[in-house]
């Protein structure tokens, strides 16, 4: 494609947007179909003995260190094969799980299963964010996000709550084989079909800005090289910028919730007599709050700014966290499920995008993979400290308590450490030319 032919913006690009938002979406079926039905049958389904805590949140975080990895390398690749080419091969290797979980034996086929989701997500999540930045205008990067993360996440909330009523009907493995193939072949067919490369939208970025130096810039990192190597990028996400590592940690700390809420809050729920459809309309309404209002936060962080939004979202999340055990019922429940989704609301897009606003184009497809890969390695170190700490007491609610701390003292680092970084808001005046 041209570079002369190429326009940024969501409404120059409606089509291609409108696909990735698909795209997305059926990612987030992907992994919402394991959120209601696995962990609440893990015992009476797949032979999990009761009060596992810590086999239980093993295959969170098998996914979680997967994924994780599975990011760091999707940036790179994307920036030598191509967006789509990365998206393809996420698909491919999605085929065979909802087999292995309709047949599984035991709850080693189990964490197998969500081995292979993680490297699916790490692939298909990472490009369908990477896409949408790849074509939008910097000024767009909040709602973009909004709109990729509102799409992926209404996803998990829609599939949690169908699977809950697909394994009462035809019961929980054949429900998760139908529901799971349908939702992967339709993805490969429609990659194919109509997703385009966005990789060219990239380069012609960082072409014009070569041919035509703004005069005001985003704050990008001092004293890095134009086209960095794997291992300088990581040293600027993960201590070398305090910024970037102030994003990075509130993103590996915030999966703490996701790890709570999919591990571990069906099993609790469960366990205080609520049904399994219960479980899954108030898992569904952290899910449906966190990607509906994602509609409005990502939107409000291109007026306001990225740094509030992602601080007071970290301590909102971890006020809803501990409001569960404050209170019973499915109201109480869903109300508890609501606030944390708000508060992940507002800071799950923002924190993308605080990446996205200080990382040149040349290389933030690298910078994006490497802040995910923090992020998710979260769900694995979530998920082992939520094991352990209620092994430990001996009770699942001991877990709230674990994450609604740490994302009180992850969101005082954020204050602590991070700037504003969008790039109309704060930006750096009279660049010095790049070499």
């Amino acid at each position: 494609m041209a570079s002369d032919n190429i326009q940024h913006g969501l409404r120059e690009n409606m089509g291609q947007v409108a696909h990735q938002l698909i795209q997305v979406m059926l990612v987030g079926f992907a992994i919402g179909m394991t959120r209601t039905v696995v962990s609440a049958m893990a015992e009476s389904e797949f032979g999990l003995e009761r009060g596992s805590f810590l086999l239980l949140a093993s295959f969170v975080v098998a996914f979680g260190v997967v994924k994780a990895v599975m990011n760091f390398a999707a940036g790179r690749w994307s920036e030598r094969i191509g967006r789509k080419r990365v998206l393809f091969s996420g698909w491919m290797v999605a085929l065979p799980i909802p087999v292995m979980i309709w047949y599984a034996p035991g709850w080693d086929w189990i964490v197998a299963a969500t081995v292979l989701l993680g490297v699916n997500q790490g692939l298909c999540w990472s490009m369908t964010q990477t896409a949408k930045l790849d074509i939008t205008k910097a000024e767009e990067r909040g709602l973009t996000m909004g709109l990729n993360e509102f799409s992926g996440y209404v996803g998990v909330a829609i599939a949690g709550v169908l699977t809950a009523y697909a394994a009462e009907w035809l019961g929980a493995r054949t429900g998760l084989l139908v529901f799971g193939m349908v939702v992967v072949l339709l993805a490969l067919v429609l990659s194919v079909v109509w997703v385009k490369d966005t990789l060219p939208w990239a380069q012609a970025e960082t072409a014009a800005h070569k041919a035509t130096p703004p005069t005001s810039l985003p704050r990008y990192p001092d004293g890095v090289s134009e086209h960095p190597g794997t291992g300088e990028v990581f040293a600027l996400m993960s201590w070398r910028d305090r910024r970037l590592f102030a994003i990075s940690q509130a993103g590996l700390v915030e999966k703490f919730v996701d790890a709570l809420v999919w591990a571990l809050f069906p099993v609790f729920l469960v366990s205080h007599g609520a049904s399994l459809t219960e479980v899954g309309w108030i898992v569904g309404v952290y899910g449906f709050v966190w990607g509906g209002a994602q509609l409005v936060t990502g939107r409000l962080s291109d007026h306001v700014g990225r740094f509030w939004p992602n601080v007071l979202g970290m301590w909102i999340c971890g006020a809803g966290v501990a409001m569960v055990v404050l209170g019973s019922g499915p109201l109480w429940w869903s109300i508890s499920s609501g606030v944390a989704g708000f508060g992940m609301a507002l800071l799950y897009p923002n924190l993308s995008a605080a990446v996205a606003d200080i990382t040149p184009p040349a290389w933030r497809g690298s910078a994006i993979g490497i802040y995910r890969f923090w992020r998710d390695l979260g769900y694995a170190i979530g998920a082992l400290g939520l094991g352990l700490a209620a092994s430990l007491v001996g009770a699942s609610e001991a877990v709230f308590w674990f994450v609604s701390i740490s994302m009180f003292v992850s969101g005082g680092l954020l204050f602590w450490l991070a700037e504003e970084t969008h790039p109309v808001l704060n930006p750096t005046e009279n660049p010095a030319p790049r070499q």
